[in-house]
This record gives C-alpha cells, sequence and structure tokens, in this order.
C-alpha cells in the first residue's frame, strides 16, 4: 500500500502542466516528507501548450504559448523516528507567451498572426530552494515548517494595436533576484489504512527586482529627455493552501486528493509606468490575475509486486470575466495516467497528462472595465514526467 500511496502522490507535480493563474508550474507540495527513511529523487519533463484565438480584427493569433521543460531535486532525511528534515529544488512559476508578428506592413489575413497583439510576449523564470524539518508526535500528528528561498527574472514586452493608449512597444526587462519566505503546515496519519491528510501554507515571498522600462511612454512623461528608466520595485508572489488527502479503501487500492487555493490577486507589478491612472479613478495594471482554487482526485492500485498504477483528474474552475494578454487562459481541466515501478529501493514513476485549457476573453484597460481584444478557444496541453526514487 506504501508503494502506491508514495507514487500516487508524485503524480500530482510530474507530469501535469499546471498553468494555473497562468505562471505557476509545480503546486509546491511536500510530498517529499512522508517518504519512508531517508530518500532522494530526481524529476524532470516537458509540457507543449497550445493556445490560440482570434483577435477583434479578425486575425488569428497563431499559438501564443510556448512549450517548456522542468526539473527538480529532493533530499530527505530521517533523523530519528520523530524528527526528518528535507531539502527540495524545484521551478514553481514561469512563463512563456508570444504573440507572433504580421511579417510586412500591411495585415495579411493569411498569416496567423494578430495586429492588435503580435510582438506581445512575457517570459518569466524561476528557481526555488526550500529547507522543511517535520516532527511527528506519538498520536500520529505532526508538524511541519521551514523557509524557502526564490530566485526569479523575466521580461515583457506590449506591443500591437491593443496597447496605442502606452504607444508601443514598451519593455520591462527583470533581473534575476532573491526573496525570502516560510512554509507551515500539520498533518495526520491511520498508518494501518494508508491514510493520510495534511494542510500547508505557503507564505507570500517580496522580490526586490531591478527594472528597465524602455518605450516612448516614457520619452513622452520626461519631456523627450530619455526613453528608459530603471528603478528597484517590490513584487510579490501569492501566498497559497494546500489540502492533501489519501486512504486506502481496499486490499492494494489507494484514493488521494487535494484542494490548492492560490492568492494571485496579490501578485502585481508596481513599477514606474503601471499601474497607469485612468481620468475615472481607476488603474491600468500591467497583468492582472484572479484567485484560483484547484482540485484534484485519483485512485492507485498495485497491480503486481513490481508494478502499480494510479489514474487522476484535476479541475480548476475559471475565474472573472476577462484574462490578461500575458496570462491568456481560464480553467483547466487535465487527466493523467501513470505507471510505477518498485524495485528493491529504487522507484520510477512515469505520467501522461492530457489538460483542456478553459476559453477566454482577452482584454486590456482598466481595472474591472477592461476591453476585450481577442478571444482564446479549444486549447490543450500535453505534459510527460519522470521521477526517480532512491530510499536508504
Amino acid at each position: 500500500m506504501k508503494k502506491i500511496l508514495s507514487g500516487s502522490a508524485v503524480l500530482l507535480i510530474t507530469a501535469s502542466p499546471l498553468i494555473a493563474g497562468g505562471i505557476e508550474r509545480a503546486p509546491q507540495s511536500l510530498a517529499v516528507l512522508f517518504e519512508q527513511g531517508n530518500y532522494a529523487e530526481l524529476s524532470f519533463g516537458g509540457v507543449d501548450p497550445t493556445v490560440e484565438g482570434r483577435d477583434i480584427a479578425g486575425f488569428n493569433t497563431g499559438d501564443v504559448a510556448q512549450g517548456y521543460g522542468f526539473v527538480g531535486l529532493a533530499y530527505k532525511h530521517q533523523f530519528n523516528d520523530n524528527l526528518s528534515a528535507a531539502i527540495i529544488m524545484e521551478q514553481p512559476f514561469g512563463a512563456d507567451i508570444l504573440y507572433p508578428t504580421q511579417p510586412g506592413p500591411l495585415p495579411n489575413p493569411a498569416v496567423d498572426a494578430s495586429p492588435v497583439l503580435g510582438g506581445t510576449r512575457v517570459e518569466v523564470n524561476s528557481t526555488t530552494l526550500t529547507g522543511l524539518a517535520r516532527y511527528k508526535f506519538e498520536n500520529n500528528f505532526s508538524i511541519h515548517g521551514g523557509i524557502r528561498a526564490s530566485k526569479a527574472d523575466g521580461g515583457v514586452t506590449l506591443n500591437g494595436g491593443g496597447y496605442s493608449r502606452i504607444s508601443p512597444p514598451y519593455n520591462l526587462e527583470i533581473n534575476n533576484e532573491w526573496g525570502m519566505g516560510y512554509v507551515l503546515g500539520a498533518a495526520y496519519e491511520i498508518p494501518e489504512i494508508a491514510a493520510r491528510v495534511s494542510l500547508t501554507y505557503n507564505s507570500p515571498i517580496e522580490h526586490d527586482f531591478d527594472m528597465t522600462e524602455t518605450g516612448d511612454i516614457i520619452l513622452a512623461a520626461t519631456g523627450g529627455l530619455t526613453d528608459t528608466i530603471s528603478g528597484t520595485y517590490t513584487v510579490k508572489t501569492p501566498r497559497s493552501w494546500t489540502l492533501e488527502g489519501q486512504t486506502g479503501i481496499a486490499q492494494d487500492t489507494l484514493v488521494f486528493g487535494s484542494i490548492r487555493w492560490v492568492k494571485w490577486s496579490e501578485f502585481i507589478v508596481d513599477n514606474a509606468v503601471f499601474p497607469i491612472a485612468t481620468p475615472t479613478g481607476g488603474t491600468v495594471p500591467l497583468v492582472e490575475v484572479e484567485d484560483t482554487t484547484t482540485y484534484t482526485i485519483g485512485i492507485g492500485r498495485k497491480l503486481t509486486d513490481n508494478w502499480s498504477a494510479s489514474l487522476s483528474f484535476l479541475y480548476e474552475p475559471s475565474e472573472g470575466d476577462t484574462v490578461s494578454p500575458l496570462a491568456p487562459t481560464n480553467g483547466r481541466k487535465g487527466v493523467t495516467l501513470a505507471g510505477i515501478y518498485t524495485m528493491d529501493n529504487i522507484k520510477i514513476t512515469t505520467g501522461i497528462n492530457y489538460t483542456r485549457l478553459g476559453g477566454s476573453d482577452v482584454g486590456i484597460g482598466e481595472s474591472g472595465n477592461q476591453t476585450t481584444v481577442a478571444t482564446m478557444e479549444d486549447n490543450h496541453a500535453w505534459g510527460v514526467g519522470v521521477r526517480i526514487g532512491y530510499s536508504f
């Protein structure tokens, strides 16, 4: 039962193309803390999304979402029956969106490229290092917590007719910077039936980024003195709560699931240009993302002494009516199929995921009153992942 338990739990983060809020790529699971004994693992994989639609001028946008790979490392050490600790390296946040541009001076409807958004792009990369400790009491209750260091960088370009208000193109480059946060949680287990429920809080992390902005909007604001301005600004990655559970329901059969809530509304970029004040007293943000709640449920079964398999489903309802061109999906539904091979102290998990990405109206303008500039429909993503674990 425990082999299915640990193998199934990692499937939630091994093969799913996690793009909640547009930029989340891993749910920051702490499953490694619950492995037996000392344990080390390596995970890697890739995701190939397709996100396309049509702008208000009637042009196809082309596929704006770029594929990406991911890698993770983790090590857990069991000091005694009660105390353990772990170190986790992962890439929880990222984005790679690029709207193709028209090749000539006059728009060509035969080309999949939007004159309204063409040239708009966002690229975000991140790496986190999390140090954790867990203490298990004699009554099967345990607490866990630690610190998390996060490094991120990226860049944004706003271009196309949809951004005429800011005299495009506008470019923003964000340098590598570290930020610090913390993790707190608790768990309760019933080992006889492989049951466990855990609740974990991930704090927001503030990054003081050095940003460089370039564009005609800056040239106009400085009276023609310069089109470039640099400064240090704070960006907060969001807090989250994750509830995870599992239990055996029959011999060699386990059900598992999770609920994850992320406060994406506190992910705000505040720099020299954005947010832009409007005559009505509102603001135009660089990017605006709604809070998300993601539900996962699955079942795992031991097939032989060496092989197990699992099937899981993911659902994230759409939030809000309009999304940013920099995060042009809204909600998702996914299914993950995986196989787990165990031999002595080695466990290899391989999974494949298919996700339907929610259709969306892409809007630009004042917060709460955006103008729709494109519609994205019938989009999806494929993901594959491998996780290799070694117990000792």
